[in-house]
């Protein structure tokens, strides 16, 4: 039970540079090692994620690869607008087939993804904690995309690393390996609960094929919505018998269960 945090705030913006960089599914590969190298070499003042998923109905999206499926790299950039310049160079050398590139407000950053999951949709979330994308990872996941139904759904790629590992991995009770490299988020989303089941099974099955390429089946436990134990207990590795003796002393009876549960010892 969490009654108190501390925050240590870190000026950013107001403004952030923003670069997104859209290519088609037939060079889906070719764009994730793109990605990869691209997020290995940039400094630390940079985020962002390799992102399978449909092109949106956008003004800067040209009219005839609206709803195309692809990967699309997204950087955010925290330096000045000349640094986000150079560093999408090679984003953009690489010829994707569109892009978009403007400062934004850092609250608009964070609000992004939000459109892609209005209201009432039904939705299904697994993760994985990928130590490494390797070529065959990658060869899983655009597997996973080009079987992709719903246009809604998507296969986020999340590069870890840099402040995140600094942090000593018994320090906090953060679910998952700071070792990681990357993060593995499946999303299902679709608008018609007739449906559910088909996309459901789509992102079950391509986390199934992204496994063996992961030390464990731990997850970040915001990126879970099937509860297994044996995946919760995954996710906190040897935290959880520690977090588990917290829990019996807050909360014995269990009443705080209906989440990525911890039981108490």
């Amino acid at each position: 039970m969490v009654t108190e945090f501390e925050f240590r705030l870190h000026p950013v913006g107001p403004l952030v540079h923003l670069g997104m960089f859209f290519f088609g599914l037939d060079r889906a590969e070719e764009a994730i090692r793109l990605g990869r190298k691209f997020f290995a070499d940039a400094p630390r003042n940079t985020g962002g994620a390799i992102v399978g998923v449909n092109a949106p109905r956008a003004p800067f999206v040209p009219e005839e690869a609206r709803l195309a499926p692809g990967v699309t790299l997204v950087v955010a950039g925290f330096g000045t607008a000349d640094e986000h310049a150079a560093l999408i160079a090679p984003l953009r050398e690489a010829a994707p087939l569109f892009e978009f590139v403007t400062p934004m407000p850092y609250v608009a950053l964070q609000q992004m993804l939000d459109e892609g999951s209005p209201w009432g949709v039904h939705a299904y979330t697994k993760g994985l904690y990928l130590d490494e994308l390797s070529d065959e990872a990658i060869a899983a996941v655009a597997a996973g995309l080009r079987v992709k139904p719903s246009p809604m759904s998507q296969l986020l790629l999340f590069p870890m690393g840099g402040a995140v590992g600094d942090v000593p991995e018994e320090a906090t009770a953060f679910g998952g390996r700071r070792s990681a490299r990357y993060a593995a988020v499946v999303d299902a989303v679709v608008p018609d609960p007739l449906m559910f089941a088909a996309e459901r099974q789509w992102a079950r099955s391509t986390w199934d094929a992204l496994r063996p390429y992961a030390a464990d089946a731990g997850t970040y436990v915001n990126m879970m919505t099937d509860f297994d134990e044996d995946r919760v207990r995954a996710s906190y590795g040897a935290k959880y018998e520690r977090l588990s003796l917290v829990k019996t002393v807050y909360d014995p009876r269990n009443i705080l269960h209906a989440n990525a549960n911890i039981k108490p010892a």
